[in-house]
């Protein structure tokens, strides 16, 4: 299925963001772009170059965790909040391919105040699932004070 045929729409970006998996200000990134389902999960339609390889025609798993944590960042900010991660459980069921169509979807499952917990799964062109995460978010806000300083105060468990 295309974009168009599922009914997504494009997420917007932040100008000149350098995020290494979104950002379109960032030379050696990603480039990722996310469309938001009408469901409020997002998916992301991509084809991840072979200079992010490890075993020669696959991703790197570290990139595979990448394009988890960057899905499952959007979907907490599909529902209006920036997090970051706090943590983040991969299952590497199968090598994703470089160079080849890939599918990544999201979603935010639960929010408690500032906690955000998500999932996400990378897939092929035949809809077998590749990857999975989940991962707990946490809300930041805008740093205040300049450099060094930090945004927030830590979260308890």
């Amino acid at each position: 299925m295309t974009a168009l045929q599922e009914n997504l729409t494009p997420m917007a970006h932040t100008a000149q963001n350098r995020c290494f998996g979104c950002g379109e200000a960032n030379p050696t990134g990603l480039h990722l772009e996310f469309l938001l389902a009408q469901d409020h999960s997002v998916v992301c339609l991509a084809t991840v170059s072979d200079r992010f390889e490890g075993p020669p025609g696959y991703l790197h798993g570290g990139i595979v965790a990448t394009l988890l944590d960057e899905t499952m960042s959007k979907a907490v900010r599909a529902k209006g909040f920036t997090a970051m991660t706090r943590h983040m459980e991969v299952d590497y069921l199968r090598p994703v391919p470089s160079g080849a169509p890939i599918r990544i979807e999201g979603r935010a499952l639960q929010s408690d105040g500032r906690k955000h917990w998500t999932e996400a799964r990378v897939l092929n062109g035949e809809g077998t699932v590749l990857a999975k995460s989940k991962g707990l978010f946490i809300e930041v806000r805008p740093r205040q004070g300049g450099v060094g300083r930090p945004a927030d105060r830590p979260v308890e468990d």
